[in-house]
């Protein structure tokens, strides 16, 4: 497992800063980041995660996942890797 997570469903108006506190419920958050549109820099809906440890990532996926924020119920899962 590891420790990096995938958000799906994100609000458009979220901010990174928001994303970690969210997160922070479920264990210590080294990184937290919106994808944004080159275009526009509008969020793209998802981000991505790191927690300190896999345990703890586990733990936000238990905890968070189909959790409301901001009015919509994210979704949260293991990132995959890129290709």
């Amino acid at each position: 497992m590891t420790n990096k997570l995938f958000v799906g469903s994100l609000p458009f108006s979220s901010t990174e800063q928001e994303l970690k506190a969210f997160f922070e419920a479920a264990g210590t958050v080294t990184s937290a980041r919106i994808v944004t549109d080159r275009e526009t820099s509008r969020s793209r809906g998802f981000g991505f995660v790191e927690m300190s440890s896999s345990e703890e990532a586990q733990r936000a996926i238990a905890e968070l996942d189909g959790k409301e924020m901001g009015g919509r119920n994210i979704f949260v899962s293991e990132a995959k890797e890129q290709r």
